[in-house]
């Protein structure tokens, strides 16, 4: 199995970082949506060189505001190697015998000469044990930033290998950093940079590790290139005390309760949900479930419709269904005529719809019938939040989802899955629409209006336990007299509280659309 290097720009879709190179020379780009991928049977460009050492010289990297007494202190250097520049690490043992080189090339290729396994920490050996703090870098250029603007006096070294190998190094020298009192990681400001700053502080005594997070460029050395000497020096000097996620103290909690809440809210566009639920809100998961055929896709559909009318970005994931027949249908309900009479439309009607409801750029599709593997579709809706901006997701339906996996019980399919799109949601601070089926009950089936419960949610609890709201729909398709109307009923609603029925959803045969009932004996919507 391949090991990752390091990461890289990628040619493809641009991105800075986010090609990550391992060391059987292959390639892979992380970025949502692009995916560029390489293989090869060539050697790591990080490879080791069985070879003597070179000479280096010494002279300042201006280009990097380096001074020569930072370069000769720490032992790094520019040389000739193949025939082409390189600048040079040298790494010593504790006892100050050089043992191997790290060559960087103009492009920033990386390559070993001599024994890189017996090294520690890149200058471990210019500093004694048992001091008051001890800075740690990502790379030998920032530790060397760091140094120059401490006066080269405090003890700072750097991981060797990047951020991917950083708790292998951390572990590696513990004795050593468990010898100050304090240890400040200081590691690149980007995602890659934050992941291993959080995944080294646990190994580390509790209490005694901190960590940057205040840099206001990328690294250090960027702080140092751009001038920003005090504001890197106030940054290590107010690092964090590291502690486990959902540790908080509440003496730190004043300013987060005293902001201003930036959270967003959408209403509905029914009276009845919005009494209930108050609102469509960023970073929630609300699950809508149903029997077979009441209407699910219908409700779905009418509120994507609205929230595309009112100017709101909407990805739409129908997997029982092409994106024509979600295009096709989303245009009849603008057209107010049944989705079943979409081909008896002129042109010209056909291309006011598709203005409207298309052509503004609002709605997002994915081309994509069946079954899915859930990662990937996971990967898709977190581009289209993050890449197209939606801010509203609407996934039709759980249940074909997670039967793209073969191997496994589907309650721990499902566990894993509302697992990773609950942390989705709020990661991208979206409002999600998810459907999913129910169970038959014992006695009156769905499809004669038996009433929804959240112990009916087929699959798994976590449907319930992970979303905000649970909405229940309700129809009895035997009456004559009660098949258009829709019973809704909230199952499950954290944010308000309120549950029980909220509206009740009308079907006019006629334009194909859903209207909140109002009953003509009480002025309102229906109580049950």
């Amino acid at each position: 199995m391949a090991n990752f290097v390091r990461h890289e720009p990628c040619d493809k879709c641009g991105s800075n970082d986010n090609l990550a190179v391992y060391d059987d020379g292959s390639t892979y780009c992380f970025t949502p949506g692009c995916g560029a991928t390489s293989k090869s049977t060539h050697v790591s460009s990080e490879e080791v060189h069985d070879m003597d050492l070179i000479d280096i010289d010494y002279i300042p990297l201006s280009k990097r505001g380096l001074s020569l007494e930072t370069c000769k202190k720490w032992g790094y250097g520019t040389a000739t190697f193949k025939g082409q520049p390189v600048q040079v690490a040298n790494y010593r043992n504790t006892n100050g015998v050089l043992k191997a080189q790290k060559l960087r090339t103009p492009k920033k290729g990386f390559s070993w000469l001599g024994s890189p396994k017996s090294i520690n920490l890149f200058g471990e050996h210019l500093w004694e044990t048992n001091g008051k703090r001890v800075v740690v870098c990502e790379g030998e250029i920032d530790a060397l930033s760091v140094s120059q603007i401490l006066d080269n006096k405090w003890p700072v070294v750097s991981i060797p290998n990047g951020a991917a190998a950083a708790p292998k190094a951390i572990t590696k020298s513990i004795e050593w950093l468990e010898s100050f009192e304090e240890v400040v990681l200081c590691f690149d400001q980007d995602d890659a940079g934050r992941s291993a700053a959080n995944a080294c502080a646990p190994l580390i005594t509790p209490g005694k590790c901190k960590i940057v997070h205040g840099l206001p460029e990328k690294d250090a050395n960027d702080c140092l290139m751009k001038g920003k000497h005090r504001e890197l020096n106030q940054a290590l000097w107010e690092a964090k005390t590291f502690r486990p996620d959902g540790v908080v103290s509440g003496q730190e909690l004043w300013d987060h309760i005293n902001k201003e809440d930036t959270g967003w809210c959408v209403e509905y566009p029914w009276d009845g949900f919005n009494s209930s639920l108050l609102g469509m809100r960023g970073g929630e998961l609300v699950t809508l479930t149903a029997g077979t055929g009441i209407g699910k896709s219908s409700v779905c559909r009418e509120l994507a419709y609205e929230l595309v009318l009112n100017d709101h970005k909407v990805g739409y994931i129908a997997l029982e269904e092409s994106v024509k027949k979600t295009a096709e249908c989303l245009m009849a309900i603008h057209l107010n005529i049944p989705h079943t009479q979409f081909d008896t439309v002129n042109e010209d009607q056909k291309r006011q719809a598709f203005d409207a409801i298309l052509g503004g750029g609002n709605l997002v599709l994915y081309d994509h019938w069946g079954s899915q593997d859930p990662a990937r579709l996971l990967g898709q809706v977190r581009y289209m939040c993050k890449a197209l901006g939606c801010k509203f997701i609407f996934i039709d339906h759980l249940s074909i989802l997670v039967s793209a996996l073969e191997e496994g019980d589907e309650r721990r399919m499902i566990d894993n899955t509302m697992t990773k799109l609950r942390a989705l949601v709020e990661e991208t601070d979206t409002h999600c629409v998810l459907v999913s089926h129910l169970k038959r009950p014992d006695g009156r089936g769905h499809e004669e209006g038996a009433a929804t419960s959240l112990s009916q949610l087929r699959g798994s609890h976590a449907i319930a336990q992970l979303s905000d709201a649970v909405i229940g729909c309700e129809r009895n398709q035997q009456d004559t007299l009660e098949a258009r109307n829709t019973t809704i009923r909230v199952l499950k609603n954290r944010y308000a509280g309120t549950t029980g029925v909220c509206s009740t959803l009308e079907y006019n045969p006629g334009s194909g659309r859903l209207h909140e009932y109002t009953s003509p004996f009480e002025g309102g919507t229906q109580d049950a």
